[in-house]
């Protein structure tokens, strides 16, 4: 009766031969708690797969367990915080600019647009006025001046008169087309 010894296959590594393959120590390969693929005797066989396999699980269960998941079971975005930070920079900075606007209004360099319009109606209104009572005064101060003089001057400034009681109305208009042609300049 011949009993055959069971021989360890040619890509088997004993624990020290595994330990030092991988640079650690024995103890240190232990503590792994790698399940060998196979026994001889006292000694325990590893293969390189098994403690690839091993490692990887080990990393694919921290991970899984370091990925908090949302409220509900629902799937935490890794990129959360990144897009949170995001946000914070973008708030940080559209207060940044409204701070600027603020200042810059406070010493006087800004003026709201409303107010500009507002304020050149006024202005408008008044050389209006102006306009309309200046062929009056010019006959009364030169009254030399021939009626045909008079007529082609009041006819020039009915049409200033005019472009100026429109002023307000077009302010609105002009700043939408300035705006529209920054945009255009800006892209």
């Amino acid at each position: 009766m011949t009993t055959s010894k069971r021989q360890p296959e040619p890509h088997w590594l004993n624990r020290k031969q595994m330990a030092a393959s991988l640079g650690i120590s024995v103890q240190a390969f232990d503590k792994w708690g790698i399940e060998p693929v196979a026994r001889i005797g006292r000694e325990k066989f590893f293969d390189c797969r098994n403690v690839l396999d091993a490692k990887l699980a080990e990393v694919e269960a921290k991970h899984q367990s370091s990925q908090p998941e949302g409220v509900d079971g629902e799937e935490y975005d890794p990129l959360l915080d990144y897009k949170r930070s995001q946000e914070e920079y973008r708030l940080t900075k559209a207060r940044r600019e409204a701070q600027e606007i603020k200042n810059d209004r406070d010493v006087g360099r800004l003026v709201p647009v409303g107010f500009a319009i507002y304020s050149l109606s006024g202005l408008a209104s008044e050389m209006a006025t102006i306009f309309d009572t200046l062929p009056l005064t010019m006959k009364r101060k030169h009254p030399d001046l021939e009626s045909r003089h008079l007529d082609s001057f009041t006819r020039e400034i009915t049409r200033a008169r005019n472009l100026a009681a429109e002023l307000g109305e077009k302010i609105p208009e002009q700043l939408e087309e300035y705006l529209m042609e920054m945009e255009i300049a800006t892209a």
